[in-house]
This record gives C-alpha cells, sequence and structure tokens, in this order.
C-alpha cells in the first residue's frame, strides 16, 4: 500500500494498533443498530477507544495524549474510517475539541474536561452551524452576555454530532455585538447539564446514523466566565486552528471508507460470474478499480502531505488543509459509486454495505466546511502565494515566441475597443 511510503515505523505501528482493535472490538451490531438510529449516541465506542489510549493521539502525554504527529492520526482515521462517518466522527471529535484545550484552553478547563475527554470519560460536541447561518460561520446569532462572574447564553445551534449523548459543548457566540465579524465571536464551553441547555430537536439523516445529531438550544443559560476557552473575542483565532483538525479528520475517515467500499466491490468481481467468466476480466469493471485505487492513493498523498505541513506549521498549510478535504471527500462518493456500479443491482440492497457507505459518502462533502467552500479558500490562498512570491520561479511567460508583443496583451479595457474601433 501507498502508506507503506508515506509512514515511519512508529505511525505503522499506531496503524496496525488500530486495525486491531477495528477488526476485533468493535462488533458489526453495533454499525446495524446505528444505522436502524436504535443507537443514540456510541458511548462504549468512545470509552473504549479511551482505555487504550487512542483518542486526542497528536496532543501532549501531560494531557493523556501520545505527543504523536497528524500522520499518525491520519493513519489511524483510515483505520477507523472503514466503519462508517458516524464512528469515525466519534473517534475525531476529541482531536477537534481537544484542538481548543489543548492550545487555547486554562488549566483549570484542561484538568477538568481535556484529561478525561481523552480518557474516553467524557464526551464533547462543538456547537457551531446556526438554523440562519450555514456557511456564514460570522454571521452567528447567539449570544454570551457576561453578568458578574458569569455569561448569559441565548440561541440556537443545529447539526450538532452528539447533541444528545455529549457531555459538554464548545459553542460558539457573540459577545460584541457592535464589533466587526472577525472581533465578535467568543469560544464558551458548557456543560450539557446545565439549565437552560436542551437537545431541542434530533435529525433523521440519510446517512451517518446514531450519532445524536441535532439542534441545541440554549434558554438564559448560565456560564462561569472561567470557562470562557482563550480570550474574549478570539474566537476567530481559535476557529480557524479548529479547521485543521474538521477538515484533515474528515480527509482522514475518507480514505477508510472510500477503501472499504473498494475492497468490498474488489472481492465480489472476483467471486461474480458473468458469461462463463470472472466480472474481473472485463475491462468495463477492472478499470473501475484501477481508477479507483489510483483515487484513493492520490487521496492519501495529499491528506499526509496536508498533515505535514500542519505539523510543520508551513504558510502552504491553509490550502493543502483545505485541498485534502475536498479531494478526499470527493474521491469517497466517485469510489463508493464505483463500487456500487461494481457490485451492481445487489449493491443497492442492504445484502452488502455499499449502500450505507454511499448515504455516508455524501455527508462528508458537505460537513466541516463544504467543498464550494473549500475551492473558495483553496483559490484565495493560491493566488496569495503565486502573486506575493518573494522568490518566484522562472517566468515562463516570456518563453513564446512573441512575447515581445506587449500591445497584443490586452488585460483590461481600452477606449477605443470599447466604443467598437
Amino acid at each position: 500500500m501507498l502508506q507503506d511510503v508515506l509512514l515511519t515505523d512508529e505511525e505503522e505501528g499506531i496503524k496496525e494498533e488500530v486495525r486491531a482493535f477495528v477488526k476485533k472490538d468493535v462488533p458489526a451490531d453495533l454499525l446495524k443498530k446505528m444505522d436502524r438510529d436504535e443507537v443514540t449516541y456510541p458511548r462504549e465506542f468512545v470509552e473504549s477507544l479511551g482505555k487504550r489510549n487512542l483518542l486526542g493521539l497528536r496532543f501532549s502525554k501531560a494531557y493523556g495524549g501520545r505527543g504523536l504527529h497528524w500522520t499518525a492520526e491520519i493513519a489511524a482515521l483510515e483505520e477507523i474510517g472503514v466503519l462508517g462517518m458516524a464512528l469515525g466522527c466519534a473517534f475525531s471529535m476529541p482531536s477537534i475539541v481537544g484542538e481548543a484545550l489543548h492550545t487555547f484552553g486554562s488549566e483549570d478547563l484542561k484538568d477538568r474536561f481535556l484529561r478525561p475527554m481523552l480518557r474516553g470519560e467524557l464526551v464533547s460536541a462543538e456547537a457551531l452551524t446556526e438554523p440562519r447561518g450555514g456557511s456564514d460561520f460570522f454571521g452567528a446569532t447567539t449570544t454570551a452576555k457576561r453578568e458578574g462572574d458569569h455569561f448569559v447564553v441565548k440561541g440556537q445551534k443545529r447539526f450538532v454530532v452528539a447533541a444528545s449523548g455529549a457531555d459538554f459543548f464548545v459553542v460558539y457566540c457573540k459577545t460584541d455585538p457592535e464589533g466587526k465579524p472577525h472581533q465578535r465571536i467568543s469560544l464558551i464551553l458548557i456543560e450539557a447539564e446545565r439549565e437552560g441547555v436542551e437537545a431541542k430537536h434530533l435529525y433523521n439523516l440519510l446517512g451517518t446514523r446514531g450519532g445524536g445529531t441535532g439542534r441545541l438550544l440554549f434558554k438564559d443559560v448560565k456560564v462561569p466566565v472561567s470557562n470562557l476557552i482563550g480570550g474574549l473575542n478570539e474566537g476567530a483565532l481559535i476557529f480557524n486552528a479548529m479547521m485543521v483538525p474538521e477538515r484533515l479528520t474528515s480527509a482522514g475517515g475518507s480514505l477508510g471508507l472510500a477503501r472499504a467500499a473498494l475492497e468490498v466491490a474488489t472481492r465480489y468481481t472476483n467471486r461474480r460470474y458473468a458469461f462463463g467468466r470472472k466480472i474481473r476480466d472485463y475491462q468495463a469493471v477492472s478499470f473501475k478499480v484501477a481508477d479507483s485505487i489510483t483515487m484513493l492513493d492520490a487521496a492519501r498523498a495529499i491528506t499526509h502531505a496536508a498533515g505535514r505541513a500542519a505539523d510543520l506549521g508551513l504558510p502552504t498549510a491553509r490550502r493543502l488543509v483545505s485541498e485534502a478535504k475536498k479531494f478526499a471527500t470527493d474521491m469517497c462518493w466517485e469510489v463508493s459509486n464505483q463500487a456500487m456500479r461494481m457490485v451492481g443491482g445487489i449493491g443497492y440492497t442492504n445484502v452488502f454495505p455499499i449502500e450505507k457507505m454511499v448515504r455516508d459518502a455524501r455527508l462528508s462533502q458537505i460537513w466541516t466546511g463544504t467543498n464550494e467552500i473549500m475551492s473558495l479558500l483553496i483559490q484565495h490562498e493560491y493566488y496569495k502565494e503565486v502573486l506575493n512570491d518573494p522568490n518566484p520561479p522562472r517566468m515562463s511567460e516570456a518563453d513564446a515566441e512573441e512575447a515581445h508583443l506587449e500591445d497584443e496583451k490586452v488585460y483590461e479595457d481600452d477606449e477605443m475597443w470599447t466604443k467598437g474601433w
């Protein structure tokens, strides 16, 4: 596998450790019950990961992590991803919420929430999207007004994974209504048991079921000022930091789901006969396998590269993380659909898990920033890189035969042309 080239011995060990856990300790019955919405939230799964010290792998050992790199977490995520998006999200949430607590939280918050979260004793959730918000994050209307030593929080958040099941939420709130969009948001930790916190509605989802996804209502919730993560009105700074694990975990989990779908289809095509031959012998089928594994390997490479860039804090990390999220989730959708086409009609039934994988894959292109938003970020960052490069490469524009004809290089309207000369 391409991972043999990408992973260090230590990262290979983590991959094998997680693979063994997924093979031996996660019953198929759990996945089936979650897809039937018979499980609200897979708390026992999170507890099992915590007992094995498999949550928040990137965080320092002082708080219960393993002090590993993103590339190790991505390798682990691929193995978890074969279980589907819901369990992949349950594995990833401590990495996402942990980013805020580990980087910006006070020692008190780390003691009370980060440590037990990484032990699997507390379940966390992120409350970001609002009913009228969607991709307009900085248009949030949930407010937190300071009154003495506490905030009073009012508002709603929706599409919150573990809205039912989490012990605490990290909630983006408007704390300076008069401030500029990027300077009026704060991140506040709110315990689920506080008076006024309610999981108002749980959604019936196309896929990614069993994660307790719902809408949260905050009705005059009193929260101690000490639950503020980072500084007042520093929510934009924290948000931008959290988007790295949000999007890299989406990419990493998509690698596993796509791989699982492709493996199911590949084994099927080696057993299924048509017209006296295995269907893998027909190019219409075998070329789908070739295209799919090529896309999967390409997505693996860019995701690991993005993880490495994030570890190193490179200026290109923001673009590469966005590329990884976009490319890997689009790849997952395409490969899952190709797997269904290879398996044929029986793949559209629940005799095989491919139909569930297709349903799961669709969400990955929408959450943690839609892939259209990823395209906006990618092009924006690339323009900055090209136009502001202090040491640009060879200017290939000058290599054209008539490159010297500057009069022929028209970049904007000229009065002569606009008058129809």
